[in-house]
């Protein structure tokens, strides 16, 4: 699976393959039975991000190939629902986490960050104009409020209530369970998102105090579509854990959001981007280490700058 973003930014899932590299490149075995084994050379120097699944094995010649192609390498679970840990190149630009940074540590962009956030979980809904965040988080409880009681109906099981207590698991109902199953996949699709781009996923612009606020912040803007339906859909489910995440994973609903992942964060670190009046390659690749300067921005670095300064 090789979804694209733009022209340069690509992801590819594998899982139960061994990765070699050989003389013409790097290149998955795939046993099919009756002792043949067939080979799938991967694409790497067009490859953004691999994720790694269950029964993977890759060899450290793969790993300098991919790092010298600027491709992150995130170990995941089945149907990269969950994010283990992440490898990134040293070539990866570091662009949208300065981008981020600069963001989260303006209070002014922070908070037009977040509200923009929540503004897209509206969707096509009006949003007041002026509305403080204390506001939005008064609409947006309203709106889940609704969407529970809607799909409660949909499916016949009544009032439904949110419950998520670690200590009292197995008490909680088939759809509490399924929806708890259901975000993890989401959280892991949405973490291996924000290391392709090299991102902080602790810098959250809602959320904060957590390693994966921005994780959670990414992945509140999906559940409404994602995992709620599938959620509530198990009400009857004799293991809803267990089918949450198999659905996910057969359907290959979270890989197919990756893409929209990378886009949406981008346009939220910088909104001209989304309009399409900044450049729009998404890997920005640096050959060079800069230096910061607080007039210019940036200097080349490798250069002697004695003369020049006094």
């Amino acid at each position: 699976m090789l979804p694209r973003v733009a022209d340069s930014l690509s992801f590819l899932y594998l899982d139960m393959v061994r990765v070699i590299q050989d003389d013409t490149g790097v290149c998955a075995q795939i046993h099919v039975g009756n002792g043949r084994t067939d080979l799938v050379y991967l694409p790497t120097a067009a490859l953004s991000c691999l994720l790694l699944g269950p029964g993977v094995s890759i060899t450290t010649p793969v790993l300098n190939t991919l790092a010298r192609h600027g491709t992150t390498v995130v170990s995941t679970g089945s149907g990269g629902v969950r994010a283990y840990a992440g490898i990134l190149p040293d070539s990866l630009t570091t662009h949208w986490l300065e981008q981020q940074v600069s963001t989260w540590s303006d209070p002014v962009r922070r908070l037009d960050v977040a509200t923009r956030m929540y503004a897209m979980r509206f969707g096509n809904a009006e949003i007041p104009d002026g509305v403080t965040l204390d506001q939005l988080r008064g609409m947006e409880g309203q709106r889940m409020k609704a969407l529970y009681k809607i799909l409660a109906q949909q499916h016949g099981i009544g009032r439904f209530r949110r419950n998520y207590h670690p200590d009292q698991w197995q008490d909680q109902d088939p759809v509490n369970l399924a929806l708890s199953s259901a975000n993890t996949c989401l959280y892991g699709i949405v973490h291996a998102a924000l290391l392709a781009l090299g991102l902080s996923p602790a810098l959250g612009f809602v959320h904060a105090g957590t390693q994966h606020a921005l994780v959670y912040d990414v992945a509140d803007l999906y559940k409404a579509e994602t995992t709620l339906p599938v959620a509530f859909a198990l009400h009857q489910s004799t293991n809803p854990e267990k089918e949450a995440r198999r659905r996910f994973r057969e359907e290959l609903r979270l890989l197919r959001l990756l893409p929209r992942i990378v886009r949406d964060v981008q346009a939220l670190l910088t909104p001209s981007h989304a309009s399409g009046t900044e450049d729009r390659s998404e890997r920005r690749d640096i050959d060079m280490v800069h230096l910061w300067d607080p007039k210019t921005g940036s200097l080349p670095a490798g250069v002697n700058y004695a003369t020049g300064t006094n």
